[in-house]
């Protein structure tokens, strides 16, 4: 199977209505924004989000959360023990793993693992055994930033019972806290994928097609009680196919062309670029 042979750039935008899309453990659990203003969905909540759908779909994924992991690995070292064994740390780890795993040849993956062995240096008190290897994946996906500046809604909440025994029977502190919600805002969110790290990782045409497929349905099957079903949806992806490996123009203005035309209902033109058509995909 050929590696991928034109360089690709995307867009989504998607549209979020009364749900928390990424909430921030620094500041209570709100939703992320930036200092303007702007809702914030990171980048790794959104390759989050495409490996478990890539997971669903049947292919293999090195960096699974625990509530949706499809083995018994209770860690990534116990996992690449699993396939690579004593290979793992070898000058075939990164073609073993690159074949292995669908998200280590689309976002790479550094394997940092200690040493099950004690090395003699180890024993006199330094430590400079293990394993330490970097793969630099061809799929690049930018944080999503709202079109406008979005309004948090906060609410407290209480539950009905305690979660640990009270010396005086009432109902302790933390049967109080605080739900926080995004009442509705429009992001945008650019990737692109790079021919020339594709090759060594071996990230396929057919690899770049099985995530163009995705897209659309990103948000499907992640409800939870801060994301509501039906509450974020994908409303359009764009797809732009270079026709060569250096592009035809670069990420930045091609991403500019949708960025400086989209308009806070979801609504957008897009710029014209000289030979370069995007197609324009429907959110499932």
């Amino acid at each position: 199977m050929s590696t991928l042979q034109n360089k690709i750039d995307f867009a989504v935008v998607l549209r979020v209505t009364h749900a928390n899309p990424n909430g921030d453990p620094l500041n209570g659990n709100r939703p992320r924004a930036d200092y303007d203003g702007h809702g914030e969905i990171t980048d790794v909540c959104i390759k989050r989000k495409l490996r478990d759908r890539l997971l669903e779909s049947g292919q293999s994924i090195f960096v699974q959360s625990d509530d949706r992991k499809n083995d018994d690995a209770k860690s990534l070292k116990a996992r690449a023990d699993a396939v690579l064994g004593k290979k793992l740390g070898s000058s075939e780890t990164v073609k073993l793993a690159c074949e292995q795993w669908f998200d280590v040849r689309a976002f790479g993956q550094l394997f940092a693992f200690k040493s099950d062995k004690k090395s003699k240096k180890e024993t006199d008190g330094e430590s400079d055994s293990g394993v330490s290897i970097g793969i630099r994946g061809p799929v690049t996906v930018q944080s999503a930033f709202s079109v406008e500046p979005v309004d948090v809604s906060s609410n407290q909440i209480t539950k009905s019972v305690n979660s640990e025994d009270t010396k005086d029977g009432k109902k302790s502190a933390d049967t109080m806290g605080m739900k926080h919600r995004v009442d509705n805002g429009v992001y945008v969110f650019y990737g692109s994928m790079n021919p020339q790290l594709a090759e060594r990782t071996g990230f396929s045409d057919a690899d770049a097609e099985t995530i163009k497929q995705l897209l659309p349905k990103l948000l499907e099957n992640d409800e939870s009680s801060a994301r509501p079903a039906g509450s974020m949806e994908v409303l359009k992806v764009i797809w732009w196919k270079h026709n060569c490996k250096s592009g035809q123009h670069s990420s930045a203005k091609v991403h500019r062309s949708l960025r400086d035309m989209i308009k806070p209902d979801g609504s957008f033109e897009l710029a014209e670029l000289e030979g370069l058509k995007p197609e324009i995909i429907e959110g499932f």
